[in-house]
Order: C-alpha cells, then structure tokens, then sequence
C-alpha cells in the first residue's frame, strides 16, 4: 500500500466512505503493505507484473464459441501501428453492434489483455464485435499519444465496420479507470471533428480529472486498490509540468471540458469508496445540464477496479447487470 508523502500527510486527510465489510478483506491481498510506488524506475517491472497475469486473447477465450484476430492497425499520422484484438461471435454473417475498449492502468501500465475477460461475456451475452485496442503508454509517451492512438483505432473500427460485420451505427466507446477516461476524451475528439458517430460511451470509475482536488481524491490518500498517490504519478506521467495548469487539454482531461452537450449517451459507474466517486459524478451533472443523456451508479462501499477485483460480490454481479440493460437499451437490443 502507498505511503502519504510528507506534502499529503501535512493535511489532514477527510474521513473515507468505509469499504463494504464483505470485501474489505480483499485488500489484504490485491494491496500488499510492501508494494512500490509508481515511479519512473518502478513502472517497467509493473508492466512486466501485469502483462504476465493476462495470457493471450486466444488462450482466455479457450473453446467459447468466438472468433479471436490479432492484427495490426494504422495509428496515428506519423506514430506506429496499433496492435488491435477483435472478437467476435462464431460464424458471423450480418453485421452487430461493436465495443470498442480501452484498457486501464493509470495510463501508465496496463495491457488490452486485462479486459479479454469481460470482452468474452459481452460478445458471448450480446452478439455483438469488440476490438480491443493497446495504446502507446507515458510517460515515455505523453499526452496526446494515448488519447490519438485510441481515437485513431476508433476511427479504423467505424471504416472498417463492413469487414468486421459491425453496424457503423451502433458502435459503443468503453473502458475503466484509464481506459473510462480515454473512452471519454475519444467521445470528445469524435464530436469536435465530426466522427466517428457513437452509439454510447461506457466509462467505468473514470480517471477525468488531472486537478485531484476533490474531497474523494484526497479521502483516498494511501488506502484502496488506487491511491491517490497512485493517481498523482499516472497524471504527473501524462501531463508532465503541465498537470493541474490551464494549459490541460479537454480531451486528456474530460472535466476540463465546459461544454458537454451533443455527446453520445454515456454509461457512468463509479464505487463509493474510492478516488473518482466525485469527479466522475461530477460528470454525469455536467452532461445532464447540457440536456445530454447519462446514466450514474455509485455502487456503495466499492474499491476501484470491484468488478474484476471482486467479480462474485453481489455488488459486482448488481453492477454487471446494470451495465448489461443499459448496453442493450442503448444498442437496441432488447430484453435477453
């Protein structure tokens, strides 16, 4: 677990909403006491530490009924390829909905295959595509990197919609923590240059806000699976000198945006008990006084990432649920 630094320990720290007793347990071990910091000298074995927990798409779907390719994608003008995972529904022969997902880690660590899991049930439970994109990671690449590889990719899906057998209409943004944030500034990029057209956008505990001045950003401060120690290395490695200063664009930093009309419908879900709970509120508030559509959960006594942490909790199975009816409203799918 995170040690305060001596700047955060100088203030006192606003009591936090208390973890669900059921899960609290949990901590002990997805947080050991002995855990590094982020830190320029720390994130390579990081990386190395997680990627080694996610085998390969081909090996986590096993025999499901799904088809897996992995290829590569133009990225950016002037940037390298993308490295891209679609699955889809076996024999597949009209075009479906798509997911197009960004994975977490703080933008610094993390790989696309981390979110496979929760890909396959959602191919498996709807029918529909997902490409799943990897994203070049700071703070060897800074903003904008991440942000323009995942809406280069986005961009890809909905041009290539025919060869995928996705419906170019009905094509969701989605991710968590990291990935919520991008899935976020992508909706942002995709409205200010006209396209692609989205469907929804699924952000899930999204990291939004570079400022981390809200109350739930500092209750946070040293407990909980992210820290807002954490926090403040995964926006100092974006952002470099410019966090916390105007200079912070929108679409690195959703919160930044004072205008949040003519956005896709978006999906907000966020636990109680963690660093985000305020600003990704504080989002939903900003959509719906625009007249946008959103739909907010605050799953009470939840740690960031309880879905994947903790996926047998009733919570979590509450949670993936709700996200499940609010895919097949927005999609057009109707009841299972």
């Amino acid at each position: 677990m995170s040690v305060p630094t001596s700047e955060e320990s100088a203030v006192s720290r606003p009591t936090p909403v208390p973890f669900d007793p059921e899960i609290e347990p949990a901590l002990e071990y997805l947080v050991p006491k002995d855990a590094p910091p982020f830190t320029p000298e720390t994130i390579p074995g990081a990386r190395q530490a997680m990627a080694a927990m996610f085998p390969p798409a081909s090996v986590q779907v096993g025999d499901a009924p799904v088809d897996v390719v992995e290829r590569s994608i133009p990225g950016p003008a002037g940037a390298p390829d993308l490295e891209i995972t679609i699955i889809s529904p076996r024999g597949l022969t009209a075009p479906v909905p798509g997911l197009y997902n960004i994975h977490g880690g703080g933008m610094m660590v993390g790989h696309r295959n981390m979110d496979v899991g929760r890909l396959l049930a959602l191919v498996l439970e709807l029918g529909v595509v997902a490409v799943n994109v990897e994203y070049r990671l700071a703070p060897e690449h800074p903003d904008p990197a991440p942000v323009e590889d995942c809406y280069a990719g986005l961009v890809w899906m909905s041009e290539h919609a025919a060869e995928l057998n996705v419906d170019p209409s009905r094509i969701v943004v989605m991710g968590g923590s990291a990935g919520g944030g991008l899935s976020a500034g992508v909706a942002l990029l995709a409205r200010d240059r006209g396209g692609p057209a989205l469907a929804g956008q699924l952000l899930l505990c999204p990291m939004i806000d570079d400022t981390n001045t809200t109350v739930g950003s500092h209750q946070y401060a040293g407990i909980g699976t992210w820290t807002r120690e954490a926090n403040l290395a995964g926006w100092r490695s974006l952002l470099g000198d410019k966090v916390g200063t105007d200079d912070v664009s929108i679409y690195a930093a959703p919160t930044r945006a004072k205008d949040l009309a003519n956005l896709p419908p978006a999906f907000i879900e966020v636990g109680s008990a963690e660093p985000f709970r305020d600003e990704d509120t504080q989002y939903a508030l900003g959509i719906w006084a625009t007249g946008g559509q959103a739909e907010l959960h605050v799953w009470s006594g939840a740690f960031h990432g309880f879905d994947m942490y903790v996926p047998e909790w009733h919570i979590s199975q509450a949670a993936l649920a709700t996200r499940t009816s609010w895919f097949r409203r927005v999609l057009g799918l109707g009841n299972a």
